[in-house]
């Protein structure tokens, strides 16, 4: 692949900051002048999400990542609208002497790009949106918050209703539901519901239950999408889709993926947290 217009997107990282190193250090050698994007969930759970911050944003221009769930609520955490979990390893981010540099670059981050053909998103896009109109509920969002009620947005964020979407739904509960969409969402109902309760692969796809992405006539099905979130499901590449989380801080894998030839690269990782519940 040539390093003139490389790009490789990489899957969750959350705070696992050595396994980076080493998969970016893998990139370098086959194409040194890369661009590279990450698909969210850069910190929480892992040890050193710190230093995965850093070196991110030290990135510059050369990278960019969209917001994840994890991201979204280290940014409710730091902002006294939410309290940490037990799981959550974000206290030394919350300490550090630039944290706010920190986290008004991660505030600024995109919820949806296109990148070589491909949208990249954190978990999803529900089934009724077209590509087009996933990007305008995107910039919905991101202008807020990167705007004067982006406070408001982080304390209305959490939650599981809408269940659907409506092009009539206004302020917190649309914020809510494109969030939702496309930083957590797994499963959907056969009727086009979100469904939040089912984090197992597909083997074991809940009765009534589908794959966001495999719902009958989705609308985004024109262009590929890549997203993360979704250990269970771990490395797919279909025509259509790239599912790019494959369970770094569990143990498994770190994951980037090339574009457009889809060359996969790989870092084992320690596990540092067992499954559990999460949001």
């Amino acid at each position: 692949m040539a390093s003139g217009n490389a790009c490789y997107v990489i899957g969750d990282i959350q705070g696992c900051c050595d396994q980076l190193e080493q998969l970016l250090a893998l990139i370098s050698h086959t194409a040194p002048t890369a661009k590279i994007l990450f698909a969210g969930d850069l910190v929480n759970r892992g040890p050193k999400s710190l230093q995965t911050l850093r070196l991110v944003k030290a990135m510059g221009a050369r990278a960019d990542s969209v917001l994840g769930n994890h991201d979204l609520h280290l940014l409710a955490v730091a902002n006294g609208l939410r309290p940490a979990h037990k799981s959550d390893t974000l206290d030394e981010i919350l300490q550090a002497p630039d944290r706010e540099e920190l986290l008004d670059w991660l505030r600024q981050r995109p919820l949806a790009l296109i990148e070589q053909g491909h949208l990249l998103v954190h978990a999803g896009v529900f089934p009724a949106w077209s590509i087009e109109q996933t990007l305008a509920l995107a910039h919905e969002v991101e202008q807020v918050l990167r705007g004067p009620d982006w406070l408001s947005l982080l304390r209305e964020m959490y939650g599981n209703t809408p269940e659907r979407w409506s092009d009539d739904l206004h302020g917190s509960e649309r914020w809510r539901g494109i969030i939702n969409a496309l930083t957590r969402m797994r499963y959907c109902s056969l009727d086009g519901a979100m469904d939040f309760d089912s984090k197992d692969g597909m083997a074991a796809t809940p009765p009534g239950l589908l794959p966001w992405f495999d719902i009958a006539n989705r609308n985004s099905a024109g262009q590929p999408i890549i997203f993360g979130h979704w250990s269970t499901l771990g490395l797919v590449l279909r025509p259509d889709l790239i599912s790019l989380d494959t369970g770094c801080v569990w143990g498994g894998k770190l994951t980037a993926v090339s574009l457009p030839g889809r060359d996969v690269l790989q870092v084992d990782c320690p596990q540092q947290q067992r499954p559990g519940k999460s949001k």
